[in-house]
């Protein structure tokens, strides 16, 4: 696949730090899967039941996202990552809802603004419930002032980045955490 080499411009809010350069697709080389269903775009749960107990399972990923076009760059550069499974992608707050109701997730990306409802009333609902307790949080969205990071971190956001510029640093944290577990 031809690629293009894109750097992060500044530091996003995570524990990790600055990152460093990493490969993102051409919008060109996406696919389009979304093309053959509309909706609730659920991809069938991939989990092993008969790994041993002590076998790290993929890492279940949530996508929130209703353009298409950077969930495509997304759905792609999960695919690369080793361990993680893409559960499903929503467009709309309440196919983000009932999608979470029936198969929960490791990490739930979303963004801000959605076609239907918001990601910060998405988080809202959530916070309130404690099934998603341990889901880790992270928005990926335009909207990076510091009243929408301090929002988003009340409504239990452990990651934060700026879907312009640190599309490199969202795909290390994931690569980190498919290696190391949610746990680790």
């Amino acid at each position: 696949m031809h690629g293009r080499n894109k750097t992060a411009g500044r530091a996003c809010f995570n524990q990790f730090g600055r990152i460093d350069e990493m490969r993102l697709l051409d919008h060109e080389h996406i696919g389009r899967a979304h093309q053959l269903d509309v909706g609730l775009r659920m991809r069938p749960d991939s989990v092993d039941a008969s790994l041993p107990s002590g076998q790290q399972t993929a890492l279940q990923v949530m996508l929130v996202e209703d353009s298409h076009i950077i969930s495509d760059l997304i759905s792609e550069n999960l695919a690369r990552i080793p361990k993680l499974t893409l559960l499903g992608i929503a467009e709309t707050e309440s196919e983000a809802l009932s999608m979470l109701h029936a198969q929960p997730c490791d990490v739930l990306i979303l963004d801000i603004q959605l076609r239907q409802g918001n990601g910060i009333n998405l988080l809202r609902v959530l916070s309130g419930d404690p099934a998603y307790a341990d889901t880790i949080k992270i928005v990926l969205s335009n909207h990076v002032s510091g009243t929408y990071r301090r929002i988003c971190e009340q409504y239990g956001v452990q990651f934060f980045f700026d879907k312009t510029s640190e599309f490199p640093q969202l795909q290390l944290l994931l690569s980190r955490l498919s290696e190391t577990g949610i746990d680790g």
